[in-house]
Parts: C-alpha cells; structure tokens; sequence
C-alpha cells in the first residue's frame, strides 16, 4: 500500500478531511499551476516530503511559471543531493534580475538605494533535516504566491518583493529522517512519542552526512552546503532573512523578536525593525487562531546562526520555531494531539507574514541596510586596521585570512615589507581595514572579548546561586583569531600596503626549495600544514622522521616536530611537489647532513613515524556532533582516512589490526556499550594500542581503570579550601546554628558536595610542555574552548604527562562569559595527559578540540596525537 492510500486511511478513521492547498483560509487559486499532489502523488501536509519530491514539485513550478520563477542551484551535499533556492516574483521583475543584482551590489556599499529596488527576502527552511514542517511549508509558500488570485497580499508581495525559497537546507539529514520514519511506519500513524516512528536511531536527521550541525556552521562555514548558502546570501543581500526550524513537541510557536542578551555590533534599527515582523506574524496568527510567544529561549548573541549571520551583513535576521511532531500526529505531555498538517500551515502562514511585512515596509528597510552598511564603515569605535602577520603557524594564518574572505571581509596581502604602528611587518603579511561595509561582522568574528548585556549577567548569576539553570544559549566566546591561534596585531590608523585582495578560502601551496639532495628534504615544524604534510607522506608510504627537539643545519634553525623525509627514501620530485603543494608547507633539500645545534638525523630524539591505522567510536552512545567533527578534521582537514567502528562491536572484536582508537565525546556515557570496566579496551591498550579520549570520553576512561585521572568536586570559597563531604557515619541530628542575614541563608543552603557547574563556552589558555613528544612542535600556549564542568586533577609523575596544563589564575580566562569558581579552579588542571599502560597508552584530551572543527588552533595536537602516537607506544609489529 503506497503512503498517500495509507494516509487516507488514517484520516478517514480519525474523522478528518483534507482541505488540499487550503492552509490560507479564504484562498482561491488557479487551475494552471501544479500543486504538489499533482507533481508527486499527495497533498500539503499528508505526507513528510523527501528530498527527490521537493525537488520535483519546484522543477514542475518553474516550468509552469518560467517568467516568474527561477532555480538556482548552489551547492551538492556529501551524499550528492543538489541544494538550490527558488525565486519568485512578478515577471517584471524576474525580467531584470541582473539589474537588481547589480543594483543590490551598489546599495551593499552604503549608497542610497533606488526608488523601484524590490524587497529581497530570504526564506530558508529545514537546515536540520529532522526538523520537517518547514520543507513542506516552502512547498505551500511558493505555491500560494503563485497560484492565488484576488489576493491583495499576494498581489503586493510580487509587486514589491522578491522571494527566495531554500526550500531544504540538509538535504542528506531529511532523506536520513524519512527513511527511518517510513521503515517505522505502520497501519496508521502512531500518535505516541515513543512509538518508532518518533524515535529516530543514531545519528538522526538533525545533522548532515558528516553530523554536523549546519545551524552552527556559518561561522567556519567547513560545510558545502553552508558554503554555497554565504557565497549565494552575500550575492542577493536580503532585507529578512528567517531560518524556519522545530522545537520540542509541547510548545506552541516562536518568533522574533529575540531573547536578550543581543550581540553588541547589532544596531538598534535592527532591533526595532524585529518588532515590525513579529507584529505582523501576530496579526496573522491570531487571525488563525495560533499560538505563540516571543522574547524567550533564543537570542541575538552568538553570530553563527543562520538567523544571526545575515544580520552582521545588515539583514533583519530571525529564527522562527514550530512545536514538532516528528512524524504526522504527535501527543502533547497535556494529551492534546496534532498533526503534522498543523505544523505545516504555521510555518506556511509565517512565510507568507514574513514576505509581507518586507513588501510594505520596502522602501524604510532598504534605507536602514543601506545606513547599516554605511556606518559601519566609517565607525571609530574600533582599530583602523587588523594585521596579520606572517608568523611560524603561517598555515593557520592563510586560513584565517581565505575564512575572513568568504565572510565577505576585504583584505589585502601586502606584496612588500611595510612598517605600521611602531612595528615592522613582512611581505605577506595580510591587512584587513574596519572602515568597510562588513566591519560590524569583522569586529564580531576578530575581537578577543564581546561582552553580554550587564544586567543579563547579573541576571544569571542571581539564578545559579539559586541552581537554577542559567539563560545562556550557546557558546560566549568564539574570536577566530583565539580559535585558530593565529597573533592578530590591532593598529589604530589605516594601513594599505601594496598588494592584491585576498581570495575566499586562498591558501598558499607548498614548494620545493632545492632538488636532488644529498642527505634529506626538511619540512619546517610548528605550522599544522606541517602535520597535513605528514598526514599525506605516510597515506603514500613515504619513510618520515620527526625531530622532537630544535635542531640547526646549514645554517637554518628549524623547530621541534619538523619531519626529515631522507633522501633514499624520497617519492620522485613530482610527486614529493604535490604532496607539499596540497599540504601548503614548504620542503627544503639538505645535501649536509652535520646538525650544528640539536640532535642529529640519526638521534633517538628523531623518532621514525609508522603509519597508524585509525578507528573511531561511531554510534550510540557517542554524541553524533563530536564524532562527525573528529571524523571530518581527520579526514577532511588532514586527509587521512578512519574507519568508523560501532560501540558495541568495540566492546568484543579483535582490534589489533588498529593502532589508534578515538573515543569522541559521548551522551550518556560509554560504560552501557563498552562496559563499566571495558576489558577489551584494556586488552588492546595493553598489548599496545593508544587510545584517545576527547572531552566527557574523559570521564569514562578514568572511571573505568583506563586513566588514572580524578574528577574534582566543585570549590566555591575563594581561599580554595575544598567543600567538605558529609561523613558516613553522621548522626541524624546536628548542631545548631543561627542565621542572622541573607548571606548566611545562602550558605547554609549550599551542598557540601557538589559538581562543578557548566560552563556555556568560554576560552581559556593553556600551556603546553614541549618536553614531551606530543609538545614538539606543538605552539607553547593553545586556546580551549570549555564548555563543560570537567575539572581534573593533575596527574601525579607516577602516573603520566600533563602534557598540556591550563594557566595560572590570573591568566588562564581569555574570553567570553562563564563562572569565576570554575575558571579559577581550572587553573594549572590538565587539558591533554598521557598515560603509558601496559605496551600502549591513553592520550586524554580533558575538553573536546573537533568542536563544529572550529577550533583549528588545537588540531595540531590532536592530529600530532594520532599520527605520532602509535610511534611511541610499544605493539608487537
């Protein structure tokens, strides 16, 4: 039976009846555009369209409307399913797109927008593919704006507007959802949240193929899909810009405006503007009799949204949220039920709201975006200039100048030496103005510290004494200098140097500097390329060394961690060219092999580096983010390949053919699937394996005998005196105390034992001791992002390496908001220790480094870990 005679079935049993395209009450349409049923077999709302089916009903639009609907496709995701957005508007319009292109190019740089320059809305829906109304509603949007009639509303968003539709963000996470929900199926559809067709195996829909979390990508943009989505939002700059999405089955509907605290470098016009749609949408939804709210839940903060992006650019940005049903009727907690219909419809009414409130409001919010940009390219509450300069990680550097271009940033790399601000920079060193129409994103994305609203700090503070959980969304922290590691000179006055424009995402190649040498090729350490080039050197079975401490030859310093590739052992000159050429690393020929300083090519301190064979953890109980960021650094960023394992055939096969297994971070904990005490596991770390524990992982490993790490309680006073436990033996009764103020109340009401409180996202320093070989060519201080209540105690010199240990007290913060107990607790604990056990190792990192792969100034270490560990554990080869 196919899914649209099931549906009926079920409908007919529940009393209901399906008002095909009538989700706008009132609404006529014509009999000449296709409606989905007729392109794909059901109606609006029966059925959860996949990728395929949406993707047939806007191709049967176009070719119906072709002077007034327009395809483009921008993007493949890793599946190879196409991402595109549709444009619809009158064919006036649509005739003279190129000039309203051009003519958006021109208002983008501050100047004043034309009199018949239509409105741009961007109306992007499911970028979590499990999150399915929205898909459906892009399919009931674009058709109702093409097949209405005698509808002024209508009538003035063509006239005004133009509309694109991205109707499926995460195309490969929906095809993921629907697959799973028609494998679950039944007779009828299961009202019952627990029923299988609700519940979604690992990793759900939510993320794309490599699980990641698309909503979170705009600020690394590591992704195809979001890549395609900023190059393609830059071109067409739209006034509204809204990211349609579920929420929890028991709420009700959300819409802008936001929740507090909202980003600084938002403008008050911005804010003010957001009162314009959520009025509308309230028109619209009590018209409809819809539930909602706003102010609530989601803020304005964290830049890397989709509904926080656009607006850095001068966009009014939002996210709107529908209760979900995951499937076509879901029970409420209340026993209310709803269908999947009803989800459809708000979503479909919001759009349409959304289209209007830009269509009427047209002329205003061009000339604000036009201001927007405007003065945000001639504030002066800002450096004139960011520099940054050619420095040791020059990999990273590139990085984080090719990342700033395709945020739409201009920056120029010098072609020669200048002189700014007192110091001296190289050629190459790149200059980035803030007296340009994106300095308001540049100062988002650059800057050490973006401070939240006081009172809302205040605010959460007043809770947690309370342990009451705080408002704070996500991360508060997230300077991609900090990230990337990257030093980033601020200059007070205008530096324009020679040179050209940086590219989007531009990395120099790596080149050969001599040929045919007599003794070895040098590829320079402490640049992460350096690791990529070794990364590819032992994919192609080329011998390599690495130098674990600084050594001079031929007059040349070079640093811990570079590789020696000896010459016997050398690929031929074309491919050694490509392999440092896709790394980004230079190699240099070395026909002397006498080390003037450090240790010589055939020291133990040069250790030869044996290809490892890398497993993952994959499945449930890891947490799909962690793993799917650990597998796409690894394999994505340093080109070498792993093998996904699934827990529960770690915990019993023969591992032995691996050297590295990675244990991301986990939700739940390991101890179900691999078991409390993992005797496997510890089988093969003995007989020489390393295993890799990345943030909560942590706790397992030290629970289960892995690791010799201990967990700390949490400490509140401030001379650090640790709280004390309750002795087992305490008698019922104890003594007596008076309270004689708030503040004794307050402590008295304090647990005596307690685990350290969550920390959102916040940057701290730590230092790395270079003394071990993870250290070499490791740089001496890293940026980790915490956002955990993991404390460590220091491993004791019995027990292992802290090879990584956070600041002092009063150096240890760095960026972003969190809990001062936390912070100063965390100061000299451990972020990456090695233990030996047995012939192996466990290698702990104590906060997670792959988180959304954006934190690229930790990747070093990590792949330093899986790439050379294996060479210092003891296996039987």
């Amino acid at each position: 039976m196919n899914r649209f005679f099931l549906l009926l079935t079920f409908l007919s049993v529940a009393g209901f009846s399906i008002a095909q395209d009538r989700l706008w009450p009132g609404a006529t349409y014509n009999d000449t555009t296709p409606t989905l049923e007729s392109a794909v077999g059901h109606a609006v709302g029966e059925e959860i369209s996949s990728h395929a089916e949406i993707k047939a009903y806007f191709e049967a639009l176009a070719n119906a409307h072709p002077n007034q609907v327009r395809i483009v496709p921008y993007a493949t995701s890793w599946e190879g399913r196409e991402l595109y957005y549709a444009i619809v508007g009158n064919s006036d319009n649509m005739a003279r797109l190129e000039e309203i292109e051009a003519q958006i190019a021109d208002v983008s740089r501050g100047n004043e927008p034309p009199e018949n320059l239509p409105g741009v809305v961007w109306l992007s829906y499911s970028v979590h593919g499990n999150e399915i109304s929205s898909s459906d509603a892009a399919i009931q949007t674009a058709y109702h704006l093409l097949a209405s009639t005698g509808d002024d509303v209508v009538d003035s968003i063509l006239a005004n507007t133009l509309v694109f539709i991205d109707p499926l963000q995460n195309p490969d996470g929906r095809d993921r959802f629907v697959h799973a929900f028609e494998q679950a199926r039944g007779l009828v559809p299961q009202a019952d949240r627990i029923a299988a067709e609700h519940d979604e195996p690992w990793p759900s829909g939510r993320v794309n193929h490599y699980l990641f979390d698309l909503n979170r990508d705009w600020l690394p943009v590591t992704q195809p899909e979001t890549q395609g989505r900023v190059r393609e939002v830059q071109r067409w700059r739209p006034l509204a810009f809204v990211d349609l999405h579920e929420m929890g089955s028991d709420s009700t509907y959300f819409f802008a405006p936001e929740a507090i605290p909202y980003n600084p470098h938002l403008t008050q016009s911005q804010r003010e503007n957001l009162l314009l749609f959520g009025q509308n949408n309230a028109h619209w939804f009590d018209e409809n009799g819809f539930d909602y709210f706003t102010r609530e839940v989601y803020d304005a903060f964290y830049p890397g949204y989709g509904a926080s992006w656009p607006a850095y650019h001068g966009s009014i940005a939002m996210t709107y949220e529908q209760a979900s049903a995951r499937g076509l009727v879901m029970r409420r907690s209340d026993g209310s039920e709803f269908d999947y219909r009803d989800t459809v419809q708000h979503h479909f009414v919001a759009s349409v709201s959304t289209a209007q409130t830009v269509a009427e409001n047209r002329e205003a919010l061009w000339k604000d975006f036009a201001e927007y940009r405007r003065t945000a390219a001639n504030r002066s509450d800002a450096p004139a200039s960011y520099i940054i300069p050619r420095q040791i990680d020059q990999g990273a550097a590139d990085k984080l100048a090719g990342l700033l271009a395709t945020h739409g940033i201009e920056g120029k790399r010098a072609s020669e030496s200048f002189r700014a601000c007192g110091e001296e920079f190289e050629a190459g060193s790149v200059v980035i103005s803030t007296r340009q129409p994106a300095s308001r994103l540049l100062r988002t994305l650059m800057d050490t510290q973006v401070d939240m609203d006081a009172d809302f700090v205040a605010e959460q503070e007043r809770l947690r004494d309370k342990d009451l959980p705080d408002q704070i969304y996500d991360v508060t922290a997230w300077s991609l200098p900090l990230m990337y590691n990257v030093d980033v000179v601020e200059c007070d006055r205008a530096v324009n140097p020679s040179g050209a424009m940086v590219e989007a995402g531009f990395r120099f190649p790596g080149k050969l500097f001599g040929s045919n040498p007599d003794v070895a090729w040098v590829v320079r350490g402490k640049d992460r390329n350096t690791l990529r080039f070794l990364a590819h050197a032992l994919r192609n079975g080329v011998r390599v060394t690495a130098a674990e401490e600084p050594f001079t030859v031929e007059g040349n310093a070079y640093p811990s961690g570079t590789l020696i590739v000896k010459a016997d052992d050398a690929p031929g000159a074309d491919v050694l060219e490509s392999m440092v050429r896709k790394a980004g690393i230079d190699a240099i020929a070395v026909s002397d092999s006498w080390i003037m300083q450090g240790p010589s090519f055939g020291s133990r301190k040069v250790r030869p580096i044996v290809a490892p064979r890398v497993a993952l953890a994959w499945d449930s109980p890891t947490s799909a983010y962690s793993t799917g960021a650990t597998r796409f650094v690894i394999e994505r960023q340093f080109d070498y390949p792993v093998t996904p394992i699934r827990t529960s055939t770690l915990a019993q096969a023969d591992l032995r053919r691996y050297d590295v297994i990675v244990l991301p971070e986990s939700w739940g904990g390991y101890g179900g699937a691999l078991g409390e005490v993992p005797e496997n596991l510890i089988e093969w770390v003995e007989s020489g394996g390393t295993l890799i524990a990345l943030g909560n992982a942590a706790e397992y490993v030290a629970a289960s005998g892995l690791s010799a790490l201990k967990a700390e309680a949490q400490v509140r006073n401030e001379d650090g005196e640790k709280s004390k436990s309750t002795e087992e033996d305490a008698p019922a009764l104890v003594p007596g105390k008076e309270l004689m103020s708030r503040e004794d109340y307050l402590s008295s009401i304090e647990p005596e034992k307690e685990a350290p409180d969550n920390l959102a996202g916040v940057i701290l320093k730590a230092h790395v001791d270079s003394d071990h070989w993870l250290g070499a060519g490791i740089a001496e201080e890293l940026n980790v992002l915490a956002r955990s209540d993991a404390i460590f105690s220091p491993l004791k010199l019995d027990e292992g390496f802290n090879v990584a240990t956070f600041a002092g007290p009063d150096e240890v913060f760095v960026s972003g908001y969190g809990w001062e107990e936390n912070i100063r607790q965390l100061a000299f604990k451990p972020f990456v220790t090695v233990e030996e056990k047995g012939r192996g190792q466990v290698i702990v990192f104590t906060h997670d480094p792959t988180v959304r792969a954006y934190l690229d100034g930790l990747n070093a270490i990590l792949m330093s870990a899986i790439l050379k560990g294996p060479s210092y554990a003891s296996p039987a080869r």
